[in-house]
């Protein structure tokens, strides 16, 4: 859950060209890896407290010009359909064929997948596609509606602690909840998308090409590693639960990093902000592969009877995966589109 940790304060990079009346809010809670602000002569000047209404036209007037302005010109962006596909499907070929050739070179000696592992795959990714969709169309209604303004003004620490307290407890209420219990299961599970929903709603401040190919991306890494994971020796890489479990805590306290470490440390932070992006990146993509081996695991499970088939817990595991590549794409891009 470490991308909820982060959520809160990931706006703030977008505060520096903000307009005169919130320089004295944007200098105090200011990015780490931004560069330092020019010295205010009036910074010590008392001010009249902004109104609602100016406060609400200082946020759109930021990310207005923050990311919906000087759009760079992209090629592929510019071309027709047929492009784009083309341009997806090297993208994913690609990837499919490198991650193929590293990581799968001893393929499955059992004659390939039984279908009823095949089926419980099958299901898992298809409920994971519905939860990834639930989340983008829930995460758009709520910004059109103004959600997004008003999450950004709220507190960030009360942000982060109902977020935590959402996500965590509608996930692990919807893992706790039997099978049998199609309601119960499938309304904490809808919840449990919605609160995500909610958490990434600000991000539709970024350009519309940038999700979109941050989309891209993560389809691409997830289903190549998702394809590696499904043809490799069975339980060939279920060892690797325990270090990904050290290196999501490691990724969670990078981002963590700048609620403790003060803003002069820049090279740290700096640091920091590198291992909550890359490293997360490689974290969270060892979890698709670890979790899709582990789906095939549970599915001969299910097959003998020592656990009851349930796809919605496997899909959970699996949309937190996307949603933390998802977001640390977006990052990425986002920066290096800042830099051009």
């Amino acid at each position: 859950m470490a991308f909820i940790l982060r959520r809160p304060f990931a706006i703030t990079a977008a505060l520096k060209q903000a307009p005169k009346a919130s320089q004295s809010v944007s200098i105090s809670i200011r990015a780490f890896h931004q560069t330092p602000l020019k010295a205010n002569p009036n910074f010590f000047t008392p001010k009249k407290a902004p109104s609602p209404s100016t406060s609400r036209n200082v946020f759109r007037s930021t990310f207005r010009r923050s990311y919906q302005s000087q759009a760079q010109y992209n090629p592929v962006a510019q071309g027709n359909i047929t492009q784009r596909l083309i341009y997806g499907a090297a993208i994913f070929g690609g990837t499919l064929v490198g991650i193929n050739l590293i990581f799968n070179r001893e393929t499955r000696d059992d004659g390939g997948m039984p279908p009823y592992e095949r089926a419980y795959l099958n299901d898992t990714f298809m409920h994971t596609g519905l939860g990834i969709g639930i989340i983008g169309i829930a995460a758009r209604a709520l910004h059109t509606s103004g959600w997004s303004i008003r999450l950004m003004s709220a507190n960030p620490w009360l942000v982060m602690g109902i977020g935590l307290v959402g996500s965590i407890g509608t996930m692990y209420g919807c893992m706790a909840t039997p099978p049998e219990n199609y309601v119960a299961k499938y309304g904490l599970w809808a919840a449990f998308n919605l609160t995500q929903a909610a958490l990434l709603s600000p991000l539709f401040f970024m350009q519309p090409a940038i999700l979109a190919r941050a989309g891209l991306y993560t389809v691409g890494m997830m289903g190549s590693i998702a394809f590696v994971g499904a043809t490799a020796k069975q339980e060939k890489y279920l060892y690797l639960g325990g270090p990904l479990l050290a290196g999501v805590a490691i990724v969670a306290l990078s981002g963590l990093a700048p609620l403790v470490i003060p803003a002069t440390a820049a090279r740290t932070l700096m640091w920091s902000e590198n291992i909550w992006l890359y490293g997360g990146l490689a974290v969270f993509g060892g979890f698709t592969l670890y979790d899709v081996q582990k789906v095939l695991h549970h599915a001969r499970m299910a097959e003998r009877g020592m656990i009851k088939k349930d796809a919605v817990n496997e899909s959970i595991s699996l949309e937190l995966d996307f949603i933390n590549i998802f977001i640390r794409m977006v990052q990425i891009l986002g920066m290096s589109q800042r830099r051009k």
